[in-house]
């Protein structure tokens, strides 16, 4: 059987069946693909998300140490005992990133104890104090000293809460993941469901317990 289109063309009635038959082929093939396509396009965010928060951290761990404001600090009468090997001026490391240690003075004993002459001592790198001399090995030494360390300032405040904020969004992959995979089962369950019903299963199904009731 043919039909007319506006008076110009004809179509066969089988035609038409057949192109129903490939648009319901394919309708089913693209929600066969679906749940592939939600898990890779999961798995591509996630990728993307985890190289953006690795971006980001790296260049706000790089601008935590540019807003940093050097700042000095002098310390005095801390009792230390020097070693010929260094002993640390403890004092330093209530600072940050501490450095730059210089002593101003030492005294042998107490805070008005002889005062020590600059040959007796040196301060090596990480503010360990040296003994050069063994003539005032018995008693503790009462120093007074500067440093330069790092303090915080409001930039950096910002960019530390920041940082960390980001640093964060990755707790948040194990949620991304379960929504995911349950996304997808629903997804497959559909379609395994949609799949049955248009096989013709269920309504053979029918007919034949009909049959079977008739045919009693």
């Amino acid at each position: 059987m043919f039909y007319e289109i506006g008076g110009r063309h004809k179509i066969n009635s089988y035609d038409l069946l057949f192109n129903k038959y490939q648009m319901k082929t394919k309708f089913k093939q693209d929600h066969g693909v679906a749940g592939l396509t939600i898990l890779l396009s999961l798995i591509v965010m996630l990728f993307v998300i985890g190289l953006l928060v690795m971006i980001f951290s790296i260049m706000g761990g790089k601008l935590q140490t540019a807003t940093y404001d050097v700042t000095s600090k002098t310390l005095t009468n801390e009792a230390v005992v020097p070693s010929q090997a260094g002993t640390l001026l403890t004092g330093s490391d209530a600072y940050f990133n501490y450095r730059d240690c210089v002593v101003v003075s030492a005294r042998n004993g107490s805070a008005s104890g002889t005062l020590l002459g600059a040959g007796n001592y040196t301060v090596l790198s990480g503010c360990l104090l040296k003994n050069l001399t063994n003539t005032f090995p018995t008693y503790s030494w009462y120093v007074n000293y500067t440093l330069n360390y790092d303090e915080l300032n409001t930039a950096t405040t910002t960019m530390n809460d920041t940082t960390n904020a980001v640093s964060t969004v990755t707790d948040w992959f194990d949620i991304f993941i379960v929504i995911g995979a349950m996304v997808v089962l629903i997804l497959l369950t559909v379609i395994i469901i949609t799949s049955i019903r248009g096989s013709g299963l269920i309504a053979d199904g029918g007919r034949s317990g009909r049959n079977t009731v008739g045919s009693a």
